[in-house]
């Protein structure tokens, strides 16, 4: 079991029965990124906090999971839980996904970047999709809208693409 998925569950463990259905009800409602879907309110009402926490991180991966979890609890005033479950989570999360604001408003070199990846994590459809964009920043938005969709190999690649094309900015975000 990841670190995140963890950290979610116990979360969702400590909240009262009350605070459980709250929970579920302001999840609905949140704003989501792009690239995301709601879970189905047929499905989410009748969830403890084991299948709760399930379900967030098949449909959010755990480290958006973990990221929605706190913004809804800071929604319902519950800070603090929300801040040890961001402290946890920020530890277990991916360099790419610890670093994306930065990273989609500083990378320069966007074309490099999707060349180290194409083929590899990038099908043709998506490379000619992200290099369509005119600016860097919509580029790099572009290219993380299939983030998603990534394991770990993936994002371990697009670090190592932006370690051969930005060293300097990689080493300041490091």
């Amino acid at each position: 079991m990841g670190c995140a998925r963890d950290a979610i569950l116990e979360a969702l463990e400590n909240l009262t029965a009350d605070e459980l259905k709250k929970f579920k009800l302001k999840l609905l409602s949140v704003p989501l990124r792009d690239g995301y879907g709601r879970i189905p309110r047929g499905s989410l009402l009748p969830m403890d906090a084991v299948d709760l926490t399930d379900k967030l991180v098949s449909f959010y991966l755990e480290g958006y999971g973990a990221e929605l979890t706190a913004a809804v609890l800071r929604n319902m005033g519950m800070q603090e839980m929300a801040e040890r479950l961001q402290e946890v989570t920020l530890q277990a999360l991916h360099f790419v996904d610890q670093h994306r604001a930065a990273l989609i408003t500083r990378v320069t070199d966007v074309d490099g970047v999707l060349d180290a990846l194409y083929g590899k994590v990038l099908s043709d459809e998506q490379y000619q999709a992200v290099r369509a964009e005119t600016t860097n920043p919509t580029k790099m938005r572009r290219l993380f809208s299939f983030a998603p969709s990534w394991n770990q190999t993936c994002k371990d690649l697009l670090l190592q693409a932006l370690r051969e094309t930005q060293p300097y900015l990689v080493a300041d975000l490091e």
